[in-house]
């Protein structure tokens, strides 16, 4: 299950290790066929191997604006607190592995 982040949680939450952050909005279709798929991803690595964190573009724009989040869903990779990957659009489950197997 994703961790929900905010504006004020969100540096705390994603200073340490390999840790995916799932911009999205409530009314956003691709957001919601996204969702699922970081579901599944969460149930299959530990969170070790990666942390998933969601944040609400709409209910915390601070973080958002920072990042130059200009569509959702976009994922962004931190590792050990610096962003090293950001990609936009639904991914699949093998397109997001790869990308962990890539970063790690």
């Amino acid at each position: 299950m994703a961790e929900v982040v905010t504006d004020k949680t969100f540096e705390e939450e994603t200073k340490d290790g390999l840790v995916l952050v799932d911009f999205w909005a409530t009314w956003c279709g691709p957001c919601r066929m996204q969702a699922p798929i970081l579901e599944q991803l969460s149930e299959e690595l530990d969170e070790d191997e990666l942390k998933i964190v969601k944040l609400d573009v709409d209910e915390n724009p601070a973080t958002a604006q920072k990042f130059g989040i200009m569509s959702i869903p976009t994922l962004l990779f931190k590792k050990d607190g610096q962003v090293v990957k950001q990609v936009a659009g639904v991914h699949t489950k093998d397109q997001l592995k790869a990308i962990v197997a890539e970063l790690a």
